[in-house]
């Protein structure tokens, strides 16, 4: 009797256990979110977020807000479209240089050097410097633009947006300098709400620009089409992202996070580019004003949208250029250190690295300068940096596909031929818009089209 009441308490307590063991696995099912493991996936992609998100949020510079400000101005919502499909190009190409970072731990110009050679790292980093320099009077020139929207003097701008540069690379250490970047990313973020004070036509937005027919036999669509498209990838971004994977310390179990941070990032410049479109389309195509720079966009929209519209302007535009200042002038300061081989991180303290920190503080200064010349012509030098662009691209994809692609290099994490076509294919496509773009607007009239 004893004998048959322990055993029956013990196949009691075993049904019991499995009892709890199913409810267990149930409440998993149920509430995923708030699992240990996932838990711990989020706080460890946390962790991961930086190099990805802030880069692509930095493509959305002030030569882009321009770009997708005229869009919205000249054709309303018709180029929502192509800005969605402009997504998977961005992130196949970008996610390359995350991969590379991971598992290779070096940069880009590194990478470049220990496999290619001195002499074409040297190459690749000087025809970098082109495009970086111009940008950076570009992201100056837009900072200065959202102070004059308010009236505020582009000296005050310019000078106290120089000093923030300085005070963000000299924080001690990669994750303090990234931490500031990401609040300028997230700051970006008010062109939705500037979009919906705008009032926008959620019909005409639907009808007319999600589903609606395109344009492509109008020469002057066809050009902003590639502006749209060509000022997609740009080499800075390259350089930036992978060498920004290195400082960070992420390594091979972090390259799927890694990708997702790229994905977002992706996601979300494309979404604010929307945005800016949505708000133009809303106001200035509605009132047949067509404005050539952000400044105008920007007092345009005032009167039209109200001052909270045109003050979130003024606010995106900012810290979208001041972003993209400190991701610009921080890819060359990288790779010129990776290239010439002396101390680069922002973990090292200016003693230790003084030319590393002297070049940043050079090119930020040099440009900062020539931005407050009376007179200087902005505009044809933000067609210049698309010229750049578009000519100097080649060679950055160019090594990019070689290194993504070679086993000896990356091993089970080399891209497969055909992935490799692919991204190929498409960067030849945002080379050629990209030289179409620098080419004079009214060349297509010379065009049987």
């Amino acid at each position: 009797m004893k004998n048959s009441a322990i055993v029956g308490q013990d196949y009691t307590e075993e049904n019991r256990n499995k009892g709890k063991r199913r409810q267990r696995k149930r409440s998993r099912g149920r509430f995923p979110l708030f699992n240990k493991r996932s838990l711990y996936k989020g706080l460890h992609f946390l962790k991961v977020l930086g190099p990805g998100f802030i880069v692509m949020i930095a493509d959305m510079d002030a030569g882009s807000v321009t770009t997708a400000g005229v869009s919205g101005a000249q054709w309303g919502y018709k180029l929502i479209p192509l800005q969605i499909l402009l997504i998977p190009i961005l992130y196949l190409i970008q996610s390359m240089t995350s991969r590379l970072g991971c598992v290779t731990r070096k940069g880009h110009g590194e990478l470049i050097k220990e496999y290619y050679g001195n002499k074409w790292a040297a190459f690749a980093t000087a025809t970098l410097f082109l495009v970086v320099f111009s940008a950076l009077i570009t992201e100056f020139s837009g900072i200065a633009a959202s102070g004059e929207i308010f009236g505020i003097p582009k000296v005050f701008s310019v000078g106290v947006s120089f000093l923030i540069l300085l005070f963000v690379v000299f924080t001690g250490s990669y994750r303090r300098a990234e931490n500031i970047a990401l609040i300028f990313s997230l700051t970006g973020f008010v062109f939705i709400p500037a979009a919906i004070f705008a009032h926008p036509d959620y019909h005409q937005l639907v009808f007319k620009g999600l589903f609606g027919s395109q344009p492509l036999g109008d020469k002057d669509y066809i050009w902003l089409i590639a502006a749209n498209a060509g000022a997609v990838i740009m080499p800075w971004m390259i350089y930036y992202q992978q060498s920004a994977t290195v400082d960070k310390n992420l390594c091979k179990k972090d390259v799927k996070l890694a990708q997702t941070d790229t994905l977002i990032g992706s996601i979300a410049t494309q979404v604010l580019m929307i945005a800016v479109i949505v708000m133009t389309a809303a106001t200035l195509y509605k009132a047949h004003i067509v404005p050539s720079t952000a400044k105008a966009i920007g007092q345009s929209l005032i009167p039209l949208a109200g001052k909270y519209a045109g003050a979130l302007f003024a606010v995106g535009l900012y810290s979208s250029s001041i972003l993209a200042a400190f991701v610009v002038s921080m890819a060359f300061t990288w790779a010129a250190g990776e290239t010439w081989g002396y101390k680069h991180s922002l973990n090292n303290r200016f003693s230790e690295a003084k030319l590393f920190y002297f070049i940043y503080i050079a090119l930020i200064f040099i440009s900062a300068m020539i931005v407050l010349i009376p007179g200087i012509p902005l505009v044809t030098i933000m067609v210049d940096v698309e010229a750049a662009n578009g000519f100097i691209l080649p060679i950055v994809l160019g090594f990019l596909i070689a290194l993504a692609g070679s086993k000896r290099i990356l091993g089970e994490y080399a891209y497969s031929k055909k992935s490799i076509a692919v991204v190929g294919i498409l960067g030849l496509v945002m080379v050629i818009l990209g030289i179409i773009t620098a080419l004079p607007q009214n060349w297509l009239n010379y065009m049987h089209i």
